[in-house]
């Protein structure tokens, strides 16, 4: 079975891709942005196509059993750097590869959206699929959302569609960022001894494994059509919903010595919400099975930080922040509709 994976030599696609190879011919597609944003070896896909996503062509998908799509820019703040880009690659191009994808016979298209899209949540409950509204408030989030409904509606018995919502993510990749709120609170606490939380620590947040997040994609693959197609899923664990202190709180936890510092960068975070993940964890019972905790995940940082000789430098710097990396291309490897500017 061919599997393309977009995106893979981003943070999950690096771990997604080491785990696919063993059982399926995985191709690549991804831009190489972040090509050199290694910190240790990783798998290679059978074959390797450099492309921006929003040139896919229909050649790409010849022999092309199913697609998981990650290529993204993947995250709030990045999203919110220039709308109109956001939602080229996170929307339009979305359309395009799964509209050349339904063309070509591709028979499975695996997307992976976002709990973003709900936003600002006032509920005391845990946000459900199909029952809680829907309130993205980043451009991130809409685009999420509109490229979902959008698949959705492309669902048949020829082209099953399944979408999966993942947690905030964590744990160790040969691709780690450290823009996101666990690794980030780990590598801080193991490069400078403090815990740096920049809101007032209040906000949830869901949080799943990277490994975790690989399990559930793997499963939309091989999960029964009359169970999945044109179906969402939060991806998570059972009791997986935490307060941003909570998560600092874990890591001191792990690592005593550090301390927790309230820096005030951020007062107010609009972003809290609780989400269930009863759907993943009924339906798919025979296909997920989440094996990863906070503190499982956060001796597997240490362990990787460790075997990397993992720095300051390295989690401050642009190898592990999206934003910072994009930056220092701007004008000068990249331009601003972030392709390569050919000299």
């Amino acid at each position: 079975m061919k599997i393309l994976v977009t995106g893979n030599l981003g943070y999950i696609g690096a771990i997604l891709t080491d785990v696919l190879s063993n059982s399926y011919e995985v191709i690549g597609l991804d831009n190489g942005l972040y090509e050199e944003c290694t910190l240790k070896e990783e798998v290679k896909p059978a074959k390797q196509i450099k492309k921006d996503i929003r040139d896919i062509e229909i050649s790409d998908l010849d022999g092309v059993d199913a697609i998981i799509h990650l290529a993204a820019l993947s995250n709030d703040p990045l999203g919110e750097l220039n709308p109109d880009l956001t939602n080229q690659i996170n929307f339009l191009a979305v359309k395009k590869i799964a509209d050349l994808a339904k063309k070509a016979g591709v028979k499975r298209f695996v997307y992976v959206s976002s709990q973003s899209m709900y936003g600002i949540s006032n509920s005391v409950n845990e946000l459900d699929e199909y029952d809680s509204e829907k309130n993205p408030v980043t451009e991130y989030a809409k685009t999420k959302w509109n490229a979902e409904k959008y698949l959705v509606s492309l669902n048949d018995e020829d082209f099953l569609v399944v979408c999966f919502r993942p947690s905030t993510v964590f744990g160790a990749s040969p691709r780690l960022r450290c823009d996101i709120v666990f690794n980030n609170f780990m590598a801080c606490a193991y490069t400078t001894g403090k815990i740096e939380i920049k809101s007032d620590g209040s906000p949830w947040r869901p949080v799943v494994h990277v490994r975790d997040v690989t399990s559930a994609l793997i499963a939309g693959l091989k999960a029964p059509k009359s169970i999945i197609a044109g179906k969402s899923y939060n991806v998570g664990i059972e009791n997986g919903n935490y307060t941003v202190k909570n998560l600092a709180d874990i890591v001191q936890k792990v690592m005593p010595s550090c301390n927790i510092v309230f820096t005030k960068e951020h007062l107010i975070d609009p972003r809290s919400y609780k989400v269930s993940f009863d759907r993943i964890l009924g339906d798919l019972k025979d296909f997920y099975k989440p094996e990863w905790n906070l503190e499982k995940g956060a001796k597997e940082l240490i362990e990787f930080f460790e075997e990397t000789n993992f720095t300051e430098e390295d989690f401050r710097g642009k190898k592990t922040n999206r934003i910072k990396n994009i930056q220092s291309k701007i004008n000068h490897k990249i331009d601003n509709n972030l392709r390569f500017i050919n000299k």
